[in-house]
């Protein structure tokens, strides 16, 4: 199958990029920089230099594909507008390209669960509830979801929670934090969370974009196992340090002191002219009560199931980290 991929040598792209080439699929990459497409995936690789503003390079990448996977997007910017003009108009541009070229492409877009908001404690988000996103990312993300939706396209939205594993940048901040002798929890650590593991996302996009069952649905893809914030980052703990023989403990930060932290790093940030996730616009998603989510429609409908729990997939992270230098 012809396959084109944004956002291929991402943390996501690049574990869906390899699983793809598995299944023996010719894939098509849009990439800024050939130089690092080369060095995150490896040969064998089509490759078209552009970006999603790039509107000659998407027409171009488009064309002759089956099935395009939409992973490309930012989780920081400076602005709503920035988030806006990245998750939204970058979304625009990709379906534009596809109507274009004939409009039969199946596509699948990698939006986030904070483009569906979060859920009620102890009720797992599945799909169907009505969207409520509280941070200016998660309304980015359901912006993009709404062009894809308001499209002639067959398409198909997975909103994964939150993402770990080998080449992730993101929840290697917990691991960094995990090493000292205690680790920060936002609020009073019973926060609910569920998550998937990179490799088997990977998996979960390719069951959804190839079942037909799938087409014009929501899914959110992840391990049905739920976990407090605190255990998480006690779970880390354990994964950085297995010799450590206890529990690592916790520093609990209430919603004042966190804002307070949030908004000193986003302003930091601001002035020099950068873009951070860590803002006080960012406590709106660490208080929420629950960011949990169902995986049983995307089974019913695909047969995926996500391979690796919390206990196996921390561990080979850590591993993973230690061996490139990054712990």
């Amino acid at each position: 199958m012809n396959v084109l991929v944004t956002g291929a040598t991402g943390f996501v792209g690049s574990h869906l990029v390899a699983a793809l080439r598995r299944r023996g699929d010719t894939v098509t990459a849009l990439v800024r920089s050939p130089a690092k497409a080369s060095r995150v995936l490896g040969e064998g690789i089509r490759l078209v230099v552009g970006d999603l503003d790039a509107l000659d390079a998407i027409d171009q990448a488009v064309q002759g594909q089956q099935l395009v996977f939409h992973v490309a997007g930012v989780i920081a910017a400076r602005s709503e507008a920035d988030f806006l003009h990245a998750n939204r108009d970058g979304t625009v541009h990709l379906i534009e390209a596809l109507a274009k070229a004939g409009g039969k492409a199946r596509l699948v877009l990698v939006s986030s669960m904070a483009a569906g908001g979060p859920a009620a404690r102890g009720r797992p988000l599945d799909g169907t509830a009505p969207a409520r996103p509280v941070t200016q990312y998660g309304r980015s993300k359901l912006a993009g979801e709404e062009a894809v939706k308001a499209s002639t396209l067959p398409w198909t939205v997975l909103r994964p929670p939150m993402v770990y594993g080998p080449r992730d940048t993101e929840v290697l901040k917990v691991f960094k934090l995990a090493r000292g002798p205690v680790a920060p929890v936002f609020g009073d650590g019973s926060q609910e969370l569920s998550a998937v593991y990179g490799p088997d996302l990977a998996e979960a996009l390719i069951a959804a974009g190839t079942s037909e069952q799938a087409v014009r649905q929501i899914y959110y893809p992840c391990h049905p196992e739920i976990f407090s914030s605190q255990s998480f980052v006690e779970a880390v703990g354990r994964a950085v340090r297995p010799d450590r023989g206890r529990t690592i403990p916790v520093l609990h930060l209430p919603l004042g002191l966190a804002r307070g932290l949030l908004r000193l790093t986003g302003t930091a940030a601001a002035l020099a002219r950068k873009a951070t996730v860590l803002t006080a616009d960012k406590a709106n998603e660490f208080f929420e009560s629950a960011w949990t989510s169902d995986p049983a429609p995307l089974t019913r409908d695909t047969g995926w199931k996500a391979a690796t729990s919390l206990a196996e997939g921390l561990p080979l992270t850590a591993e993973w980290y230690r061996k490139q230098g990054w712990l």
